[in-house]
């Protein structure tokens, strides 16, 4: 009977979570052949770009906490008290994080001509972050309730889908999609905080020092992790916007978009699974090793069928979904299109495993030597290659990584 409470449980959260990643990336799949055509790659290339930069404070004000928080909460979801603390502790954290991250941003946007010829675009995506912080998506997979976030996020991006096509006319309209996705993201963030306090009576504490300073270490490897992933992915779209125009960006933007896409269908399960295999792994290695080799099986062959697919049919994709103005996203769709299936795999033996298991220093260390691989690479070829060049980049960067995770757990013994 507990079995099947558990398997229920995953397939509520796993459908739950399905939705949530539909809402955040499908469905704004759905204007992706809309706006790529009305924006041009020139200004689907700013936009993207200063996405790029934006997604550098999110990845401050996440801190690790998408990771951290959702293991604590598991473990202690029924203690009320408790709960609220870490609810509290985080919240506050990211806060004072984005408190100092806006006086960077007006450094930087006052400072760098790169950013002053444009300010209201960067200024306007920001605002993203703050809709970022507000979403408590850490705090319902530790609860394991994530049903209510997918109503919240679904009808909202709905309405956001909507308001693109009415609202969006032609490339001057800019302003108006980064501020309809702006918005989007603030109202999602906030009911999710209503949802929380509402439906499982969290309660606002003045958290401690002590408790500030256990969140900051419990979720600090996780963190340094992230800032050196962040450096291999949102890094390249950067720097690639650094060394080009916004067009190359934008050729590389929108492929890179439908590569997201396809992962977020193999990320679903790993998010859904990780808190319950916090669990299994903290009662038993073993109990926990059969999900991983599940997970290996099913979703790994999956992924590798799903991207064989795509390196084939890259050209009737591109065509589809973005049109013949973007002919040059072509070769960055193929290059890339390998690119979920080694991420399941760094993720399944990485995250899901190495953290799980105590390896977490190894772990932070592995992301740390490949984020400064792929600068080093990218600060040589993609000068020279544009969009070409950091789609190479990426790859060898990735490959990196999931061939060090899974050689250091093999002569660990960890896995066979």
């Amino acid at each position: 009977m507990q079995l099947s409470e558990t398997r229920k449980t995953l397939l509520k959260n796993f459908t739950s979570l399905s939705a949530i990643q539909a809402a955040n990336y499908l469905i704004p799949l759905i204007t992706l052949p809309y706006l790529v055509r009305v924006l041009g790659p020139d200004k689907y290339g700013l936009i993207s770009f200063a996405a790029a930069f934006v997604a550098y404070f999110t990845t401050l004000t996440d801190y690790g906490f998408n990771l951290s928080a959702p293991r604590q909460i598991s473990i202690n979801r029924n203690d009320l008290k408790k709960v609220s603390e870490i609810f509290s502790s985080i919240l506050t954290i990211k806060f004072i994080i984005f408190s100092i991250s806006i006086i960077i941003l007006f450094l930087i946007v006052n400072i760098f001509t790169r950013f002053s010829n444009t300010p209201e675009v960067f200024y306007l995506s920001f605002a993203v972050v703050l809709g970022q912080i507000l979403f408590p998506v850490w705090f319902f997979q530790g609860m394991e309730e994530m049903k209510y976030l997918s109503y919240i996020t679904i009808s909202v991006r709905l309405i956001s889908v909507v308001a693109i096509f009415t609202m969006v006319k032609a490339a001057d309209d800019i302003l108006i999609v980064i501020g309809i996705n702006s918005v989007t993201y603030i109202i999602i963030g906030i009911m999710g905080v209503i949802l929380a306090v509402t439906k499982f009576k969290i309660k606002f504490v003045i958290p401690t020092i002590e408790s500030l300073l256990f969140q900051l270490k419990d979720g600090g490897y996780i963190f340094i992790s992230t800032i050196a992933i962040n450096l291999y992915t949102t890094t390249n779209t950067f720097l690639l916007g650094i060394f080009a125009n916004d067009t190359i960006v934008g050729y590389f933007s929108a492929a890179d978009k439908i590569r997201i896409a396809i992962q977020s269908f193999f990320s679903i399960l790993s998010q859904t699974v990780y808190p319950r295999l916090a669990l299994k792994f903290q009662s038993s290695f073993e109990e926990g090793i059969v999900i991983v080799k599940k997970m290996l099986l099913y979703a790994g062959s999956f992924s590798f069928v799903f991207c064989i697919t795509v390196f084939f049919f890259a050209g009737e994709i591109i065509h589809l979904l973005l049109g013949y103005q973007y002919e040059q996203s072509i070769l960055v769709l193929r290059i890339i299109s390998f690119l979920p299936f080694l991420i399941l795999l760094s993720n399944i033996y990485g995250i899901q495993t190495m953290l799980n298991i105590g390896y977490k220093k190894e772990f932070t260390l592995f992301i740390g030597i490949a984020a400064v691989i792929n600068i080093v690479i990218s600060l040589i070829i993609v000068p020279v290659y544009l969009q070409i060049g950091t789609a190479i980049s990426v790859v060898l960067t990735e490959f990196f990584v999931t061939a060090s995770i899974i050689l250091f757990l093999w002569k660990k013994g960890k896995i066979v």
